[in-house]
């Protein structure tokens, strides 16, 4: 009887419409390239617009699966595609092409929902780096923006200085 209750929760939940919705995120931002593609957006705009596809399987995570530690590696894989999307002269733009979180973020979900016990003992056991990782990364996320930031102000005011 347990495991007939299992199951029919695991049909339950990759019938629910979040679900589907993750797996139309990761078709079209990964498969179709639509995440390399808004991450060409200057300034780290189109990587931080990319990242709110995530918030998606965030809160699957956290509501639906109700696991902290699918939660943290979920945000540590968006995270590091934020980051590494960030890489100036256009090479960040290039790997985020080929980094697809989406596809890992869905693979983790599918893998809590089936049961796999490979993925959830491995999410389990990563927890606590996927957290430190995490604070990481915002750190790194923090410190590219601001010298994008800089370089942006000072080629604005070199620029001005020439036409002026």
């Amino acid at each position: 009887m347990n495991e007939e209750k299992r199951r029919a929760a695991q049909q339950h939940i990759s019938e629910s419409t979040s679900y589907r919705n993750m797996e139309r995120i990761q078709k079209v931002m990964d498969q179709y390239y639509l995440d390399g593609i808004i991450g060409l957006l200057p300034f780290g705009i189109g990587d931080v617009i990319a990242s709110f596809c995530a918030l998606t399987y965030v809160w699957f995570a956290m509501r639906k699966v109700k696991s902290i530690p699918l939660t943290l590696a979920i945000i540590n894989n968006s995270l590091r595609d934020i980051l590494l999307g960030l890489i100036p002269f256009y090479i960040g733009n290039i790997i985020d092409f080929f980094h697809k979180a989406n596809k890992q973020n869905m693979a983790l979900v599918q893998g809590f929902v089936e049961g796999d016990k490979a993925t959830i003992h491995t999410v389990n056991k990563k927890a606590i780096q996927s957290g430190l990782f995490i604070i990481l990364s915002i750190a790194l996320i923090a410190l590219l923006l601001s010298i994008l930031a800089s370089l942006t102000l000072y080629l604005f005011h070199f620029l001005q200085g020439i036409f002026s």
